[in-house]
């Protein structure tokens, strides 16, 4: 499969189309069956609150795996996703309750490139804060 998105159609400063993911408990104990990390810090309050949380946090990769799908999405084809990287600056703090926590993910073209992949920066924030540090992705357009 290739992208659907095709390399002379897009310039820098290209936004892609904005998402808006919940995450609740619900998720967090779904995610630690299939990726087999069941670190307590992301499903019981009590310890996460000893150790200095301000409540149960969803997991890192589940984050960067979420703000991902807004690239995915775009160009149509997990495979021409060649890069994708990000820093963990804040965590995503998801209340016992029926709404949990609601990530915010933003991206756009940051440069373009001559082999026909381009750079996309992204912005994944949560209550107002941003939780993804220098999130970038490189992909390969058709």
């Amino acid at each position: 499969m290739t992208a659907l998105v095709a390399w002379a159609d897009v310039e820098v400063g290209t936004e892609l189309p904005a998402q808006t993911f919940a995450i609740t408990r619900a998720d967090l104990v779904r995610y630690a069956g299939a990726s087999g990390d069941f670190n307590v810090i992301h499903w019981n309050e009590r310890v996460a609150t000893e150790v200095g949380l301000p409540n149960v946090i969803a997991h890192g990769m589940l984050t960067m795996a979420l703000a991902g799908r807004v690239v995915t999405d775009w160009i149509g084809d997990p495979g021409a996703l060649l890069e994708y990287g990000v820093r963990f600056t804040r965590p995503v703090v998801v209340p016992d309750d029926d709404s949990g926590a609601t990530l915010e993910v933003a991206a756009k073209v940051s440069a373009k490139n001559d082999d026909g992949t381009v750079q996309v920066t992204l912005t994944a924030s949560f209550d107002g804060a941003t939780v993804l540090g220098k999130a970038q992705a490189r992909v390969r357009l058709a």
